[in-house]
């Protein structure tokens, strides 16, 4: 049996592990790489194994670092099955078609330029159309449910407590070659307990080899619930002020656990009266699919909707909440004088028309922006989180004269505390692990602490290299 890692290999980014046994390929995630425009077009392009060949694909989530290149994998050649939980499935109908939209947006803005320089133009990764014409592939699997993908390769899904949907990979392999036995598990990405609306990660009493997500290998988080405390006191000293609250949120995940959390606020009366807008048209999707699938809920959730007066309370839904599809009512918030709280997408406010609410509303020494995700470097949600002066929004300079709060209890991924706890709790550890999906820095740090207190062998890999197991 060989394992090779194709993407978030030394990187949190294009997530695709390819499991080659009994001359069957599977291959786990199918995730665009993100980066530098010329890189990032070329390498999710072209992949490093021939589509066609691989037989079967388990989709661990719906995140497009996880799922967005299966529409390219397809248009070149694959023909199998798409193997995902129903609430990813459903996901990915939405995020696909929307990563498709931006796709032919990202095309047509460079062969602009190329055109110019007479220069031949180039086609977009995929199209809305290739992205639609993927979700034929795609076969849903419930939780708890063992299934046989290929010979001698056996399946179970268990709640990885990420986001709606996620999942932990088991393989029980019987490895026919080799004549053995071997249980190969892959966390995807691995939730937190304690986090609203999905249920808390599953564990896995054992393993013989592992693929285990570090993206905060070497970092812990905050309580949530200290989290949730701050967000109220934030909330009552903009309103205090007459300001409005701008938040930049990824439209899956992130914007749902907002929405949830100031709903259980307002019913408590603990904050203010005031109008809330999800600016997100993808948003709005996603959250109508959470809607769908109060399976993956959690206690919680499901108390906070039979306590409502008809016991069918809409945890996305309350009275000032307001979802704004159209161009035209995104542009009357602009219009805005009374206080009121603004979820729009970009989450790292890169793109999109939470750049239009951040310029409208920057140099207003009454609003807070509030960052509610990590931040990559080089990205306006970073500049605002380093409390930059100075800011370039559409290519023009703003001073950045609003309050910047950062509450990073909110992130979906466990923390190093969490990860060690997740491997601590299986009764028979790995022989062998690999992980993935960090930064250099936060995967050996993880390492390092995995071998020093369980004494496993424990490997980060570099892309594209191969290990024969």
């Amino acid at each position: 049996m060989r394992i090779t890692f194709f993407g978030a290999a030394r990187t949190v980014t294009g997530s695709q592990h390819l499991i080659e046994v009994n001359g069957h390929r599977i291959l786990l995630d199918c995730g665009l790489y993100q980066g530098r425009r010329a890189d990032t077009y070329n390498r999710n392009l072209n992949f490093p194994f021939d589509p066609k060949q691989i037989d079967v694909v388990v989709l661990s989530h719906a995140h497009i670092d996880h799922s967005g290149n299966l529409p390219n994998l397809v248009k070149q050649g694959f023909k199998g099955d798409i193997i995902a939980t129903f609430a990813t499935r459903d996901l990915c109908a939405s995020m696909l078609a929307d990563s498709g939209h931006i796709h032919e947006k990202d095309a047509a803005f460079v062969n602009k330029k190329r055109k110019r320089r007479n220069e031949p133009p180039i086609e977009p990764l995929y199209t809305r159309e290739d992205a639609t014409r993927s979700m034929d592939y795609f076969r849903d699997q419930g939780y708890g449910r063992a299934k046989e993908i290929v010979p001698g390769v056996w399946l179970t899904l268990l709640d990885a407590g990420h986001m709606l949907g996620s999942s932990i990979v088991i393989l029980d392999i019987d490895d026919r070659d080799a004549g053995r036995e071997v249980r190969l598990v892959f966390s995807g990405d691995l939730g937190r307990a304690g986090i609203p609306i999905i249920r808390d990660p599953d564990t896995v009493d054992r393993a013989d080899l592992l693929i285990l997500e570090s993206t905060y290998g070497n970092r812990t988080h905050p309580p949530y619930e200290d989290e949730s405390k701050r967000l109220e006191r934030i909330i009552q000293e903009t309103y205090r002020r007459g300001g409005s609250i701008v938040v930049p949120a990824f439209a899956v995940g992130r914007t749902q656990q907002l929405v949830f959390t100031l709903h259980q606020l307002a019913v408590a009366g603990d904050i203010p009266r005031m109008p809330v807008f999800v600016d997100s048209p993808l948003a709005t999707d996603v959250t109508a699919v959470y809607r769908l699938h109060p399976e993956c809920y959690d206690a919680e959730t499901r108390q906070f909707i039979l306590d409502g007066d008809d016991g069918r309370r809409d945890p996305f839904g309350f009275d000032d909440l307001t979802y704004t599809r159209s161009v035209e009512d995104s542009k009357r918030l602009n219009f805005l004088r009374e206080p009121a709280i603004i979820i729009s997408a970009s989450g790292m406010a890169e793109t999109g028309r939470i750049l239009h609410h951040l310029k409208n509303r920057i140099e207003d020494p009454r609003t807070t922006v509030l960052i509610v995700g990590w931040q990559a470097e080089h990205t306006l949600g970073r500049r605002l989180v380093e409390r930059a002066p100075i800011v370039r929004i559409f290519g023009e300079e703003y001073r950045n004269n609003a309050q910047v709060e950062v509450l990073n209890g909110y992130s979906g991924h466990a923390d190093r505390n969490e990860l060690m706890a997740w491997v601590g709790v299986m009764r028979d550890k790995p022989r062998r692990t690999f992980l993935v999906h960090g930064e250099p820095e936060s995967a050996f740090a993880l390492a390092d602490d995995l071998r020093a207190r369980f004494n496993m062998q424990v490997d980060v890999p570099e892309w594209k290299q191969s290990f024969k197991v």
